[in-house]
């Protein structure tokens, strides 16, 4: 049963605690019973421990009598619920190998079944039945952790700051419970936390339960300091390495992972590549009503985990040995990785505007996404969006319903060459929307942070200055492959190019780059259709190839 303060949100039909029969079910004695052939049963004393923040690779229990109380060690041990006769422990980090976020210890004399790490994953390949309930529970204590901030970090610093925007859509996107204090709002609050030695140069500041604050650490600092990615060994050969983890990354590993390959995938920042940045996408099959980008990448991620997948997060690609077998990968971080085969689905990089300054108000006001944290630092405010596709789209429908106006900018004649119909139609009923077409960016103006824009009409001449604070850049991108280091042949643009080998023949499959056991998917490959379905088309198909590609070798 949940402590009084989670039984609050019975209030609140939407919060994964008022959805208790979901989220902390009950087996049945003959579930209970099934799960006992993979594990066994222990007697432990109140007060013992089962597992505790920071461990890796827990294990998984069952509880058969007595209590057991999940803790929060980012609230001084708050309690969050505790666990009774038939139900079970654990969350999504039972399908990886990070490190926990809460604790659990015995409130009375208890009797547990205790599954270890690998028998569990046994558990969830064989019983389908109960990989459905667990996994289904799992999210929801994730979520449930995010929204309350249970087992987090906590954020202080300034909330425009460009390092601040940059660990919390960091944090955001991995989908680690953190709380943000800002300075300028709370700065009393923000002092108390700090200590009396911090000024205003050490912000942002990163503060683990019971550890020591980060000073405005890199993505890869703070992933490494918090455990929020996987220990690779490095003389372990996987047999399938996923380089970037957008939806064609991610349906690679899922379909490799399935099939019974060693897989390791490889991100420089958080699941999702540029889809994931996507407040809603309302045209990808079985989502009538639409799903945002971080939800259908987060739950690809578990699926991928589920099946046995490793993801390691901020370790960006640096180059390719493909002179060998098995290939070599180099990552930013220094480390290197073996695989017999590779999938380039790193997708692209953001373009930005050729402004004078522009650097400097790159997360100062300007955003490459548009999601709940973006909105809500624009709330009640004009905001610009450049661009004329779907993600310019989709932003300015989300986003009015947050601010007060939106301006979009494109340089074409309309945005039927660019945009589904059914956005355009939904631009043009809005009375929160004015599209500016034939318009260009001219400058931004501000000091520490984007305080103006000024666009230009390029028919006219005409200029415009608006007291714009937030301005959306979704431009396109250029693709992500100065890592392959020459490996395979690209195009005139930079993207791989497929289906043929070095001598121009055809391949058998059109996802084959001209070095054998080297594939691409998705944005990064020549040719691709700009769309996530496409994408994850590409990443599921692409599997068959690589199997024939392995099969002389595991022969």
């Amino acid at each position: 049963m949940p402590y009084p303060t989670t039984l609050d949100a019975a209030i609140d039909p939407t919060d994964p605690y008022a959805r208790e029969a979901q989220t902390f079910p009950t087996l049945t004695p003959e579930q209970v019973q099934r799960f006992m052939a993979y594990g066994e049963a222990q007697d432990v004393p109140k007060g013992a421990t089962l597992y505790e923040r920071g461990q890796r690779a827990v294990d998984f229990f069952v509880i058969l009598q007595g209590e057991v109380e999940i803790m929060d060690p980012s609230r001084d041990g708050r309690p969050i619920y505790i666990l009774g006769p038939g139900q079970f422990s654990g969350e999504l980090n039972l399908f990886n190998r990070r490190e926990i976020l809460v604790t659990a210890h015995a409130l009375t004399d208890s009797r547990v079944l205790r599954i270890r790490s690998a028998d569990f994953r046994r558990l969830i390949a064989a019983d389908s039945e109960a990989s459905e309930l667990l996994m289904r529970a799992f999210i929801l204590r994730r979520v449930a952790l995010i929204r309350h901030v249970h087992g987090g970090v906590t954020l202080v610093g300034p909330a425009h700051a460009g390092d601040m925007l940059r660990l919390r859509t960091f944090l955001g996107r991995n989908s680690y419970p953190f709380r943000l204090v800002d300075t300028e709002r709370e700065p009393e609050a923000a002092a108390e936390l700090a200590g009396p030695d911090v000024d205003a140069a050490s912000y942002p500041l990163v503060i683990p339960p019971a550890a020591a604050a980060l000073r405005n650490p890199s993505n890869l600092q703070l992933a490494e300091a918090l455990g929020m990615t996987e220990q690779i060994p490095h003389d372990e050969v996987f047999d399938v390495i996923v380089v970037g983890a957008g939806p064609a990354g991610l349906a690679s590993a899922v379909y490799a992972a399935s099939e019974g390959l060693s897989t390791l995938v490889i991100e420089g920042v958080a699941p999702g590549g540029q889809a994931g940045t996507s407040s809603k996408i309302e045209n990808y099959l079985g989502f009538p009503t639409g799903i945002s980008g971080q939800a259908l990448a987060g739950r690809a991620q578990a699926q991928a985990q589920k099946f046995g997948a490793r993801l390691a997060i901020a370790r960006a690609a640096a180059d390719l040995d493909c002179s060998q077998s098995p290939f070599r990968l180099k990552l930013e971080c220094g480390g290197v990785v073996s695989g017999r085969a590779i999938v380039v689905a790193t997708g692209a990089r953001y373009r930005r505007l050729p402004i004078e300054g522009f650097d400097a108000f790159e997360g100062q006001g300007v955003h490459y996404a548009a999601t709940a944290m973006e909105a809500q630092l624009c709330a009640g405010e004009e905001v610009a969006i450049v661009g004329g596709g779907n993600s310019a789209g989709q932003a300015a429908i989300y986003l009015t319903g947050f601010v007060r106006h939106v301006h979009m900018i494109i340089r074409g004649d309309g945005l039927a060459a660019t945009m589904s119909d059914y956005l355009i139609e939904r631009i043009r009923q809005s009375p929160t929307i004015t599209v500016h077409v034939q318009t260009e960016v001219a400058e931004l103006i501000g000091e520490g942070w984007l305080q103006q824009i000024t666009w230009v009409d390029c028919k006219t001449g005409e200029r415009t200055r608006k007291p714009i604070t937030n301005l959306f850049l979704m431009i396109g991108a250029e693709p992500n492959t100065r890592w392959l280091d020459g490996c395979v042949r690209l195009d005139d643009k930079g993207f791989v190019e497929t289906g043929r080998d070095e001598d121009g023949l055809a391949l058998a499959s059109q996802f084959a780059t001209s070095k054998p056991g080297i594939f691409a998917v998705g944005d990064v490959r020549a040719g691709s259709i700009k769309r996530v379905a496409s994408a994850v088309g590409e990443g599921s198909v692409v599997v068959q190839a690589i199997h024939h590609h392995l099969a002389p070798a595991i022969r």
